[in-house]
């Protein structure tokens, strides 16, 4: 296929951006970026207590998603819960029962693969504060095209065009700090899929491309998020060592 508009070819993605504790009242915070879409993350707690119809026995998570401009509609209520089931996932709710951590999701720039983003800065962002977590969690979007090729990392204009598209959520490679107790209790993921929300009419087998070519990129991403808290982990202890 021809290349895209903005000149990437099918397989590549957007320059990538992320940076840890820039809110100075969060207890954690990122920006992630993804060409022209921004997003900021905040993570508050987590504070004792639950919300009515939550787990008190487990941890419990709210999203709350801020839109560049103008009131929240249909489209953010239904990020908000995906993004909700997503990080409630990656996270070890039985480590701290009967609180409730709240993320704030600030959209600053949207040129497409918006959700993505979004858990991508929410993952950078609970790392930053401290969450105890299974494992790190990176998010792709992918375009089926008509003539039955698929692309990554979709921009505004390619998702409006396309017939289809899907947002994924891979686990980051097993570096995983959880113990054989939990572990023998969820299902091993590794090699699965966290999350699917798909968008337009996508036959099985444009499906199943989008899931094989967005896990490759997502060890791309995987390997971006540890440079980058590697990176920011390192700058941090050499401040303090100052």
């Amino acid at each position: 296929m021809e290349d895209r508009t903005d000149g990437r070819n099918a397989n590549q993605l957007r320059p990538l951006g992320c940076s840890r504790t820039i809110l100075n009242r969060a207890h954690g915070s990122a920006r992630w970026s993804q060409g022209n879409t921004l997003v900021l993350a905040a993570v508050y707690g987590p504070k004792a207590g639950t919300k009515k119809g939550e787990n008190p026995e487990k941890a419990s998570f709210e999203v709350i998603w801020k839109p560049k401009t103008g009131q929240i509609g249909k489209q953010e209520r239904e990020y908000e819960m995906i993004l909700k089931r997503t990080l409630q996932s990656i996270c070890l709710v039985n480590v701290h029962p009967n609180t409730t951590t709240s993320v704030i999701v600030q959209v600053v720039g949207d040129d497409g693969s918006l959700l993505p983003c979004a858990i991508n800065a929410s993952c950078a962002a609970l790392v930053d504060a401290g969450i105890p977590m299974k494992h790190l969690a990176v998010s792709i979007s992918c375009g089926l095209m008509e003539e039955g090729s698929i692309i990554l990392d979709l921009t505004k204009s390619e998702e409006e065009k396309l017939k289809a598209f899907a947002y994924l959520v891979f686990p980051n490679s097993p570096l995983s700090v959880i113990d054989k107790v939990h572990s023998s209790k969820e299902e091993p993921i590794e090699h699965g899929i966290i999350t699917s929300v798909s968008y337009g009419a996508m036959p099985v087998s444009g499906y199943f491309d989008c899931l094989e070519r967005g896990r490759a990129a997502s060890a791309a991403i995987s390997e971006f998020l540890r440079r980058s808290l590697q990176k920011q982990s390192s700058d941090d202890a050499s401040r303090a060592s100052q």
